[in-house]
């Protein structure tokens, strides 16, 4: 069994995966998932240990985009798993894997949830033209071609991180507390009116990103993943489709052109 971890800045995400690499990998193929705050990170062991009960786990891939502390309490997690041995893997970018050639000017400072989510993307979406976005801490948006060539990215502050910005920075601002799904269009009260520049700030950068891809391709396909997903697709004007956990699915399709790589020696 593979354990498949993506560590970002806000939460910690997880899934069991076969380890089978015969059937295209995602989503229909694992068999628990989950997700935990960074303050909660210990129950992850206890959890990871009762859901392998059933079936060893032999790998590990880890995407951290956390941090060295992050990295070191994994560690100390993991090291208590039983039973043991098992192969542990940090995912990190590379020029090519999977099919995704790292176009980035130093092909290591691509974050792996970026690459791990572009790979993801690509397995589930082969031959497509994408804008593939994670509303997350921060909004990544990353343009991919039909032949797997990651043309380049934007990044922004998430939707929290921007409402977080203007009420820590402006003395007459409230705090805006969660966001919703039922911003108006134009705002009547202070409240509403950062709700909605934050959103339309997030979409007007999707679009925009689309809008440029679709000048050089044909049928771009516009992909949505992280937390905030759900809130910000009604506020789209163009098609978009959400792939939850896509860093996850980007990390068995990783391990599984390795493994196959690895078995065929």
């Amino acid at each position: 069994m593979l354990l498949l971890i993506d560590a970002g800045n806000t939460l910690i995400k997880w899934a069991l995966a076969l380890s089978d690499t015969s059937g295209a990998p995602g989503h229909a193929s694992w068999l628990h998932t989950g997700e935990t705050r960074h303050d909660e990170l210990e129950k992850l062991e206890h959890l990871w240990q009762d859901a392998s009960s059933e079936r060893a786990i032999k790998r590990i891939l880890i995407s951290n985009v956390a941090g060295l502390e992050t990295k070191k309490r994994i560690v100390a997690l993991l090291r208590n798993l039983r039973p043991a041995p098992f192969r542990t893997t940090w995912f990190a970018s590379a020029p090519v894997l999977a099919g995704v050639k790292n176009g980035y000017t130093d092909f290591s400072q691509l974050g792996s949830d970026r690459f791990a989510s572009l790979v993801g993307a690509r397995s589930l979406f082969p031959g497509k033209n994408l804008v593939v976005v994670t509303c997350g801490t921060a909004t990544t948006i990353d343009t991919l071609t039909a032949d797997g060539s990651f043309v380049g990215g934007m990044i922004l502050p998430g939707l929290r991180l921007m409402a977080s910005s203007l009420f820590g920075n402006t003395a007459q601002l409230p705090d805006i507390g969660r966001m919703t799904d039922d911003i108006p269009e134009f705002a009547t009260d202070t409240i509403s009116a950062i709700r909605n520049g934050c959103m339309t700030a997030q979409a007007g950068a999707i679009e925009h990103a689309v809008t440029i891809h679709a000048r050089h391709l044909d049928n771009v396909h516009c992909i949505l993943s992280g937390g905030a997903a759900k809130l910000v697709l009604p506020y789209l004007s163009i098609p978009a489709q959400i792939v939850d956990n896509l860093v996850l699915v980007g990390l068995q399709a990783a391990d599984a052109v390795k493994y196959a790589s690895d078995m065929s020696c």
